[in-house]
């Protein structure tokens, strides 16, 4: 694996690991797993807690989508082996994620010079 490659592999894993565990767009995905309750604080702040739903499989999912590092690993795993089973598909999904990473850390660094 080349440089560049392991480059693509890391900013595409943080951007598929950031989408599973925080973007609106895939909470239908965490629901099943997680419930989110809200508690008003004493000062008058709103704080949510997570909780994870149910036993066995589902509550190891529901762990697994609450860790940042273990999805990262899972993910990162997934683009590997389906890169080198399946590359015609996963070349593209790579660089798109890539991109995706980088534009995001892009707005990052933006927002906080913004600051």
């Amino acid at each position: 694996m080349t440089a560049t490659e392991l480059f693509l592999f890391i900013l595409a894993t943080f951007r598929l690991t950031r989408l599973l565990m925080y973007d609106a767009i895939t909470s239908f995905l965490r629901k099943p797993f997680h419930e989110i309750t809200e508690e008003t604080l004493p000062d008058g702040t709103v704080q949510s807690f997570l909780h994870i739903k149910g036993s066995g499989l589902r509550h190891w999912i529901g762990e697994l989508l609450s860790c940042y590092w273990c999805t990262g690993i899972w993910c990162a795993a997934i683009l590997y082996i389906g890169d080198m089973l399946y590359p015609v598909l996963f070349q593209p999904l790579l660089i798109i994620l890539a991109i995706a990473g980088g534009a995001s850390l892009i707005e990052w660094t933006m927002e906080k010079a913004d600051a």
